[in-house]
């Protein structure tokens, strides 16, 4: 039986990202600007024109509240006691990320979700919601038609939904109505934040900075965290940094990790994952694991090279039924996985055998179960 066979078979599906030489990268992709960021903006509001699919009024009494206050803001006002069914409205909560720099009249996106019992939100209309920052200012409102993803459709009693019907999204549907100071650095300094805390790929961007323009111009302050000297002209400082975003470094290698999710069986590794010499016995399962060093010399005559140590391994997986695999090269954890794969372990017995080589040293990685 092929290992796609077996994959498919007990549902595990394996996520190898095999070894591949490191390339340079963009500053602009491995550091943001301290300062730059974006803000959540969130609000309260009512989607009407719904096909018979809103809320169910008598058990969302906030939506029946929400009306009459609408209502009577427009003018409208009902007598006391007034038992409204309707089936067209649903209370939703809206939410937006207002971007770094964005100014009074440009549009943003928006996300409506139902809070109430709504069946569904689609060919709803968004009434006009204002939307506030964690400072509950108001920064935007939102007003426009819905775009609902999903589909449905009932009857008899049976009922068939594709994807999700409770939230839907309206492509520009806020305009902005109030802008977010954004101030790049404090005097002559700006600073650039790693997305990940990194000693050498600090370091590496410092080198490559000073090395562009002049010495001292980028300093580390800790591991995340890079200092800059930049203009004090506006229109200089924006050609300044737009000069470091597009800079080239080779940023450090990452730990090695190994990451199972225990209920789908799923198992994710990076190229850094090595293993040690071991041996595993697990039901009906084997893994024995032998490393061992060989040297390797230039030839005789030869004008250049060195002699080196280079490990070599062999990987033997073996079953009570008699199955065997034996896979010569490097101990790697793809090969394990693969030789598991093939004489057909089940997820469990690939989460229990992987924990039991980090429990006694052989698997050289962070393993994180999820």
């Amino acid at each position: 039986m092929t290992l796609s066979k077996w994959i498919l078979s007990f549902g595990l599906s394996v996520c190898l990202i095999v070894s591949h030489p490191v390339s340079a990268e963009r500053i602009k992709d491995l550091a943001n600007i301290q300062g730059v960021r974006a803000n959540q903006l969130i609000g309260y509001g009512l989607v009407v024109g719904l096909d018979g699919t809103g809320d169910q009024t008598q058990q969302t009494p906030f939506t029946v509240q929400s009306i009459l206050s609408m209502l009577g803001q427009l003018g409208v006002n009902l007598p006391p006691g007034t038992n409204l069914q309707l089936r067209n409205v649903a209370s939703v909560m809206v939410t937006a990320t207002l971007p770094a720099f964005a100014k009074p009249g440009q549009q943003i996106d928006v996300t409506v979700s139902s809070m109430g019992n709504a069946k569904s939100l689609r060919g709803g209309t968004l009434l006009m919601t204002p939307l506030k920052g964690i400072d509950n200012q108001v920064y935007a409102v939102a007003q426009g038609s819905l775009v609902i993803g999903g589909a449905g459709a009932s009857s008899a009693g049976s009922s068939v939904q594709i994807n999700h019907l409770g939230a839907g999204r309206i492509s520009a549907g806020a305009i902005v109505e109030r802008a977010v100071p954004t101030v790049l650095g404090q005097g002559e300094y700006i600073n650039l934040e790693l997305r990940d805390t990194d000693f050498t790929t600090a370091r590496r961007i410092v080198d490559t900075i000073n090395s562009r323009f002049s010495y001292g111009t980028a300093t580390a302050l800790d591991g995340r965290v890079i200092q800059l000297r930049a203009p004090l002209n506006n229109n200089q400082r924006v050609t300044f940094i737009s000069q470091i975003e597009d800079l080239d470094v080779i940023p450090a290698q990452g730990i090695a990790k190994v990451i199972i999710n225990a209920r789908t069986g799923s198992v994710v590794m990076n190229q850094m994952v090595t293993l040690e010499s071991s041996a595993v016995a697990h039901g009906n399962l084997s893994v024995i694991i032998n490393t061992q060093p060989i040297v390797s010399q230039p030839g005789p005559f030869a004008q250049r090279g060195e002699t080196v140590v280079v490990p070599q391994s062999q990987i033997e997986v073996r079953s009570e039924e008699g199955n065997l695999m034996l896979l010569p090269g490097s101990a790697s954890l793809a090969d394990v996985v693969k030789a598991l794969n093939a004489i057909g372990a089940t997820p469990q017995d690939l989460l229990a055998i992987l924990q039991a080589l980090k429990a006694s040293g052989s698997l050289r990685a962070e393993l994180e179960i999820i």
